[in-house]
C-alpha cells in the first residue's frame, strides 16, 4: 500500500496512552495501533528502503528491567533505517535522526582518534557545518564538561572530541501535512542531508566490536 500520512487517530491513541499506559488500554486500543499507527509507519519505511536501507520498528513494549518508571509502553513509534537512519513519531509530532547517538566504549576510542586528526577530522568539520546549513540539529546522548583525557583543551574541534555519540536531528510540531505523503519528502530530506556524516561514520568509527544494541 502506498504512504499516504498518519490521522488523528494516531494523536488521539498517544495521547490516551499517556494518560492511562496500561495493558488494559492497550488491548483495548491495539487495533487503532495495528491500523493507524504502525501500518503507516511500515508503508513509509517500506518506501524508503531501497534507498536508505533495511528498517526495522522497534517494539511498543518498554524495557521496564532496570527503570525506575514502570509504564509498560513506549508513548512514540520509532524505527531505524541502515542502521543510522531513525524516524519517530508520537503526539508531540515527528522526529527524523542519523547517527550513533551514543558510541560504544571501543566507538568512542576511534571517533575521537579520527576527530583528532586532521585528515579525517577537518571533513568531518565540514560535514557538520553543511547538515547546520541544511536546518539540521547536531547533538548526542551527552557531552564532556572539558576535554577528554589525552586530548588537549584548545584543539580546534574540541566541541566535536567533547560528544559521546553524533547524531543528526530534525523535529517538527504536529501539523496538517502528518496526514500526508509530504511526511515522506521531509523524512527524505534529514535522511539524504544526513548521508555524508553516515558515511563518515561508517569509515571512521564502524560497528561495535564489543558491544550490541
Amino acid at each position: 500500500m502506498t504512504f499516504h500520512g498518519w490521522t488523528d487517530a494516531l494523536l488521539d491513541f498517544y495521547e490516551g496512552l499517556e494518560v492511562d499506559n496500561s495493558r488494559t488500554y492497550w488491548q483495548a486500543h491495539k487495533n487503532v495501533y495495528d491500523e493507524q499507527v504502525r501500518g503507516p509507519m511500515e508503508q513509509l519505511l517500506a518506501e524508503l528502503t531501497d534507498e536508505f536501507g533495511e528498517a526495522k520498528i522497534f517494539r511498543p513494549n518498554r524495557d521496564i528491567r532496570f527503570s525506575p518508571d514502570k509504564t509498560p509502553y513506549k508513548t512514540r513509534i520509532g524505527a531505524t533505517l541502515g542502521g543510522r537512519g531513525y524516524v519517530q513519531l508520537s503526539a508531540d509530532g515527528l522526529a527524523v535522526a542519523s547517527g550513533t547517538y551514543v558510541f560504544a566504549t571501543d566507538q568512542l576510542a576511534r571517533y575521537r582518534r579520527a576527530v583528532a586528526l586532521d585528515l579525517s577530522g577537518e571533513p568531518l568539520t565540514k560535514i557538520v557545518d553543511g547538515a547546520r546549513a541544511a536546518g539540521l540539529t547536531i547533538t548526542a546522548a551527552g557531552a564532556l564538561k572539558t576535554a577528554p583525557r589525552g586530548y588537549p583543551k584548545d584543539h580546534p574541534r574540541i566541541e566535536l572530541l567533547r560528544l559521546k555519540g553524533l547524531v543528526t536531528w530534525k523535529q517538527w510540531p504536529v501539523e496538517p501535512w502528518l496526514a500526508t505523503a509530504e511526511t515522506k519528502d521531509k523524512v527524505i530530506a534529514v535522511l539524504a542531508a544526513s548521508l555524508p556524516l553516515a558515511a563518515w561514520l561508517d569509515a571512521h568509527v564502524g560497528a561495535s566490536e564489543t558491544e550490541h544494541s
